[in-house]
């Protein structure tokens, strides 16, 4: 059994040397991570090459510009032809020990499983009456159906992307997961919740975001696209995006052609009239 695993970098070295020294700890024997980094600098460089020779990393790629995501990704997927799991964990993600066994095992127990992932939200985000019409069993596991996860601390079956081929040209992770689930696959988190910190959720032990001239300087992009101002409202988008993901539909019927399209005009007019200042 062989498990590949993709991190991307780019211009974060304090948040990578955490995340990456956490994957490198709690993949298995059987996985190796390749790091592709978006052409960052010297002091990612520095960070990166403390990593050079370490058992788990397969290699380190030191890229002359910024790819962003689609492109490394789908490189990644296509030169793995011999693993048997897919999985990214991003640059501002510390994932939790035992997650690769726990998700592994689950695809290896639930054949229709295509994409599993782990919660990047907390405790207090979560509203088990809004969440459990989505949260069903198969045999010993549990997962929190969705039509499909964050990109970062999931593991999908190589089967998958043999299926459907990389992302398509201006086509997001999300969307890829939704085709995924559009072809019979279960996706979603499995329950109880994996979690992994996002270190731009200021709430997290170890988040770089502890006052308003961090939420300046590290703004995500998320923040921006949502004319977020201050720790306060970005903290309540998340907790928006926590219910969202909770209430959202996992029949892909509902995410392709005019439903998806209505559900994301209705998503942007709820969103602009959640957001301060918008």
């Amino acid at each position: 059994m062989k498990l590949r695993v993709l991190m991307l970098t780019y211009c974060r070295p304090g948040y990578t040397k955490l995340s990456l020294g956490r994957l490198c700890d709690t993949v298995p024997e059987y996985g190796r991570i390749t790091v592709w980094d978006n052409n960052s600098g010297p002091a990612m460089r520095k960070v990166l090459q403390d990593f050079e020779g370490h058992p788990r990393i397969e290699t380190i790629i030191y890229n002359s510009s910024n790819q962003r995501l689609r492109k490394p990704t789908n490189q990644f997927w296509y030169e793995s032809s011999d693993a048997d799991f897919l999985s990214k964990v991003d640059d501002d993600c510390l994932v939790s020990p035992g997650w690769c066994e726990t998700l592994i095992q689950a695809h290896n127990d639930i054949p229709e499983a295509g994409i599993l992932g782990c919660w990047r939200f907390f405790d207090e985000d979560f509203d088990f009456a809004l969440a459990s019409r989505k949260i069903q069993a198969f045999g010993n596991h549990r997962i929190m159906r969705n039509c499909w996860v964050e990109g970062s601390g999931y593991i999908a079956k190589r089967e998958v992307f043999d299926h459907l081929g990389g992302m398509h040209r201006k086509e997001s992770f999300t969307q890829w997961c939704i085709r995924a689930a559009a072809r019979g696959y279960v996706n979603g988190w499995y329950y109880p919740f994996l979690f992994q910190e996002h270190l731009d959720d200021p709430r997290g032990p170890h988040s770089g975001m502890r006052s308003e001239e961090d939420f300046r300087r590290l703004r995500p992009l998320s923040a921006s696209t949502f004319k977020l101002k201050n720790l306060n409202e970005w903290v309540s988008w998340l907790q928006r995006d926590a219910r969202h993901l909770q209430r959202s539909s996992f029949n892909p019927k509902d995410h392709l052609g005019w439903r998806a399209r209505a559900r994301r005009k209705l998503s942007r007019l709820l969103r602009r009239d959640l957001t301060p200042g918008v």
